[in-house]
């Protein structure tokens, strides 16, 4: 889930940056330290803006100078029981691996619908009902968040998609070729 925050962060600054544009080198500053970054808690999505930027504090014997900006952030937290779309990176006889942005999520084979099974003959390797379900690298796939793990700038999930609604989801591209397909059958059809 998105939200909005107020956030604070310590910078450093040589004193080779002090002078005019010394906000300008801050707020650029601020946005490499801390846009994309895992906190532990929830990931930094980008920062909107910043509301306050102390006087900066020379740090003795360094000549640096420390400032603490106050700034508001989007930020994604990801919650237990949350419905997320994914992309499929990896497949294994043990389960799925899938990317939810920064969030690597394990969809275990014991979380999987029993109709879909794994194929070990087939190339790349996947999972499938043998009809219209194929779980490979690159599928697009929904799923439900079971269980969650924070480490210091990592968040890893657990996921099911055994319940309805869940599982392979067509993306716009396959939607989009399908749809041409279908097109192209029908007008043969009439010739």
């Amino acid at each position: 889930m998105f939200f909005i925050h107020f956030l604070e962060h310590v910078l450093t600054l040589h004193p080779s940056f002090f002078g005019s544009h010394v906000k300008e080198y801050l707020s650029q500053k601020l946005l490499d330290d801390v846009e994309g970054i895992c906190t532990g808690d929830y990931y930094i999505v980008c920062v909107m803006d910043m509301y306050d930027i102390s006087e900066g504090k020379i740090i003795p014997g360094s000549g640096l100078a420390e400032y603490t900006i106050v700034y508001r952030a989007i930020v994604w937290k990801p919650f237990k029981g949350e419905t997320v779309d994914a992309i499929v990176t990896s497949v294994k006889n043990q389960g799925i691996f899938a990317e939810v942005g920064p969030l690597t999520v394990f969809v275990s084979k014991h979380l999987i619908p029993p109709e879909i099974k794994w194929d070990p003959d087939s190339t790349p390797p996947q999972y499938t009902d043998n009809a219209d379900q194929v779980i490979e690298t690159g599928t697009n796939l929904r799923i439900k968040l079971i269980g969650l793990r924070n480490d210091v700038r990592n968040m890893f999930a657990i996921g099911s998609i055994r319940e309805d609604y869940l599982g392979f989801v067509c993306s716009r591209y396959h939607r989009l070729t399908m749809a041409c397909w279908l097109t192209h059958l029908s007008s043969a059809r009439t010739l």
